[in-house]
Parts: structure tokens; sequence; C-alpha cells
């Protein structure tokens, strides 16, 4: 199924993503700056499902996503204040944190190191959706990520099981912050250039090191 932002509505949007990840299956959602593929990050039959769309399982750990601040907020309090004070400034916005995971929580995303976890909290029109996801860009193995739903691989879009048109992005990835430091010495590395510049990051952290 496929549901037009434009044509059928934000909320319509938010809804079908809602349904479709509650019923086990797998979605094309537009993020902040490229499109990814969707699920349940409890799910392993669905990540698995992800994993064979794509074309390789290349083993490496995935984020968490969120689209409201009430769903992250377990997951916030179970993080070092220092920490937690980092995301909430800079979340949302166009950036991964990776936080110490003492808890470990969603095993399945973290891979071979449970105690590190990727996160994310974005805006735009699916704002409000409770449900977390694990996700990875939606294209085949080898190929760019999709900045755009034209740019969606055809075979990736007719695998899911929604598909959401959310027009054209900005095509830049988000900026990867290790922060899994940050509380026992106040140091953070960025892992991965993307739409934050390093001098914006530091804006946000300078003040908290």
């Amino acid at each position: 199924m496929i549901v037009s932002i434009e044509r059928d509505g934000a909320d319509a949007a938010r809804a079908a993503l809602e349904r479709t990840i509650a019923a086990g299956g797998v979605a094309v959602f537009p993020a902040d700056g490229l499109y990814g593929l969707a699920c349940d990050p409890l799910d392993a039959a669905a990540i698995e499902r992800i994993h064979r769309i794509k074309g390789r399982d290349d083993g490496k750990p995935s984020a968490v996503m969120y689209f409201s601040p009430l769903a992250m907020r377990e997951l916030l309090t179970g993080l070092g204040q220092r920490t937690r004070e980092a995301a909430t400034a800079l979340l949302p916005g166009p950036v991964t944190l990776v936080v110490a995971n003492r808890e470990r929580r969603y095993p399945l995303a973290c891979r071979a190191d449970p105690e590190r976890l990727g996160v994310r909290l974005i805006e735009g029109p699916l704002a409000g959706a409770m449900c977390p996801l694990f996700q990875t860009s939606a294209n085949l193995s080898g190929e760019p990520a999709p900045g755009s739903f034209a740019a969606v691989p055809a075979k990736v879009v007719e695998a899911a099981d929604l598909a959401i048109d959310g027009g054209e992005l900005t095509g830049l990835p988000s900026t990867v912050i290790d922060l899994t430091a940050y509380d026992e010495s106040g140091e953070w590395e960025i892992l991965r250039e993307g739409a934050s510049s390093r001098r914006e990051i530091a804006g946000f952290l300078s003040h908290r090191d």
C-alpha cells in the first residue's frame, strides 16, 4: 500500500505507519533527510525481512527512531544525567546519538555490542507517532540511500507492506555522535559527518563538557 502525505494527509500516513508496525510489517517512510525501511525493533522476523529486502545483512547496528518525545521518555530516564541533558539539547534533530545502553534495550538493533545503542528523534509529518522503529536506509545493498520517494527502488517499495510518499527530502544523512563516554569524561566523538556540522554539535555540547 502506498500512502502519499500530500494527497492523503499526515494523519493518514501516521496512522498507517502505526498499524503496519504493530502488525509486524515493514514500512518505507520519509525520515528527515533520507527514506528508510522500518519495523518493530523487537521483531526479529521483521528485521530479517528488511535484510532480505535490501539484499544483504551487513551486520552493522541500526538506530532506533522515535517520532515523539513522550515515546522516548522511558529510554531517556535510563541514561546518565549529562547524556540525558545532551540528548535533550540535540533532539529532535538530524543526528543519531550513540549512547551507553546499560539496560541492554533493543538488542536486535545493537547487534554485536548490546551496551551501545543508536537513537534518533525527528520532527516532520510523522511526528507524534508512538511506535519506535528499527530503521535503516531504503536502498538495495551497495546503492545510494534515497533522498526522494521516486529514488526508492521499486523492488523495495513492492516488498514493503506500506510505503509512505513524503516527496523530496534533504538527501543528507544524520550526523552520528558517540556519547557513550560523555557522562564519565565529557568526551564525545563524531562517527559520521552529516546534516549537522561539528561546529553546530559543539555549540550544543561545549557548555556541558
